[in-house]
């Protein structure tokens, strides 16, 4: 006889405007050969959540939510662990087919049975027979109120519970989207790095967190377009830690074009503007101005030859040929270099990734599901729309918070991405089918321009200088 340990996938789970991962672990007894579980002794199944990462804790652990019991009529058969919450607990003792209580016991069945090699009936069978420990009915003793308060290690639910998690605001804009017809795409993707280490090894590391597009809203103060503040407004629905890859770079740039205006074309400009704005008076007074100045001084000559060159050339078809062939030189085009608008800065990255193991292999084909699937444009359930694609917030993070000395990134769109498949020069596969080795060329670019007060924070102050020292990040 050997216990057994069965645990499901994660699912994704929004509580309260929080985002988790669940998942369940079930332990039970075969009878000492494949195909068998023995009903003689505990069959106990617990629920774990998980947090999303965040800047503090890029890479949160799973922790004991809840434990499953016999008996339905009690919290619909849950026996709650200190660190459940308020918004875990309501979800959890909501029933029908299709609650989270009933997926995730779906999801058990289902393992079970894949892992003890019986029928799906069977798996059931035995898992009506759950029960939970005399150490977690210890545990959880104290925490059977569903409208308890979450303690001990679940701060981000019990934060959600007393109001303190900001939520995300539905605007008009998304009104409009989501008459449109909503999106049918996938918007749940797992978290996933590599290498499989990653975590243990403290390196520095690129994150990637994929996000639901939201577009901008009118902002009739300012007749233009307010966008959704990445940080606050928008919940990641994936992430991905990779190495930070070799040869990283910014290119900052500012669109600038150049203007010219002749002498004619200032002055009747220069007209036009005082009748604008001045009425018939300030268009007399700018005529005035302009043949005065004009004619003024020692200019006469020169206009008296512009007049009658510009008048003979129009005469002769010449139109201002005349001018340079008669006099050897041309109307001053008073050229000048002009800011034209802002740029979008564009990002290149590349990523070789080998497998060192099946798990790892699994791991990689999921990070490049996730780009690949996240960066592809959305049908609409009427099918009259294509809607756009998720985006993504992007960081530098340096043990675990964001890096100070590299750029900072605004929200991006993977616009490309090419994946090489025999990075090595040949074809060559594990055992399985996975390659032996993927390449990712990835290129973002920002949906936003970058401005100077983008390097102002939230208290009026320049990004890291603090009140008056020397500047001491980066920023963007």
């Amino acid at each position: 006889m050997a216990q057994k340990t069965s645990i499901s996938p994660t699912r994704r789970v929004t509580i309260e405007g929080q985002s988790y991962e669940v998942r369940t672990i079930t332990t039970w007894n075969d009878k000492d050969q494949p195909g068998t579980i023995d009903e003689t002794k505990p069959i106990t199944s617990k629920i774990q959540y998980k947090p999303g990462p965040t800047l503090a804790d890029p890479f949160p652990q799973f922790a004991d939510l809840a434990d499953r019991t016999g008996d339905k009529n009690t919290n619909n058969g849950w026996s709650f662990r200190p660190s459940a919450g308020t918004g875990f607990k309501k979800v959890l003792v909501e029933g029908g087919s299709n609650s989270l209580s009933s997926q995730l016991d779906g999801d058990v069945q289902n393992q079970v049975a894949k892992d003890a090699n019986v029928p799906l009936a069977r798996s059931q069978q035995a898992l009506s027979k759950i029960t939970t420990t005399k150490t977690n009915q210890q545990l959880a003793a104290q925490n059977q109120d569903p409208n308890a308060p979450a303690g001990g290690q679940n701060q981000a639910q019990a934060a959600a519970s007393t109001g303190d998690a900001a939520a995300t605001p539905q605007t008009k804009a998304e009104d409009l989207n989501t008459a449109s017809g909503k999106a049918t795409g996938r918007d749940n993707f797992p978290n996933l790095k590599y290498p499989l280490d990653l975590t243990t090894n403290k390196q520095d590391v690129i994150k990637f967190v994929m996000l639901k597009y939201k577009p901008s809203t009118f902002a009739t103060e300012t007749l233009g377009f307010q966008r959704p503040d990445v940080n606050r407004d928008k919940e990641g629905i994936g992430t991905v830690f990779l190495p930070i890859p070799a040869g990283i770079s910014d290119t900052t740039n500012c669109i600038w074009g150049s203007d010219e205006m002749t002498a004619g074309q200032i002055a009747g400009a220069n007209i036009a503007l005082g009748g604008i704005t001045g009425g018939g008076a300030g268009f007399t007074t700018k005529i005035e101005e302009v043949i005065g100045a004009a004619i003024g001084k020692d200019k006469g000559v020169d206009v008296k030859t512009l007049v009658a060159t510009q008048i003979a050339g129009s005469a002769a078809g010449a139109g201002s040929g005349l001018l340079k062939r008669v006099t050897g030189g041309a109307l001053n085009p008073n050229l000048e270099l002009l800011f034209d608008k802002p740029g979008l800065r564009t990002f290149g990255f590349t990523f070789k990734m080998s497998a060192r193991s099946e798990r790892e292999a699994k791991e990689i084909i999921g990070i490049l599901r996730f780009f690949k699937q996240g960066m592809a444009p959305q049908k609409s359930t009427t099918n009259l729309f294509v809607k756009a694609p998720h985006t993504f917030r992007i960081e530098y993070l340096h043990k675990g918070k964001k890096h100070n000395f590299l750029n900072e990134f605004k929200e991006c769109a993977l616009t490309n991405l090419t994946t090489n498949y025999t990075p090595e020069g040949q074809y060559a596969t594990f055992y399985d089918g996975p390659m032996v080795s993927y390449e990712m060329q990835m290129q973002f670019q920002e949906l936003d321009p970058v401005f100077n007060e983008d390097y102002i924070d939230e208290k009026g102050s320049f990004l890291g200088t603090g009140n008056s020292g020397p500047d001491t990040k980066i920023g963007f």
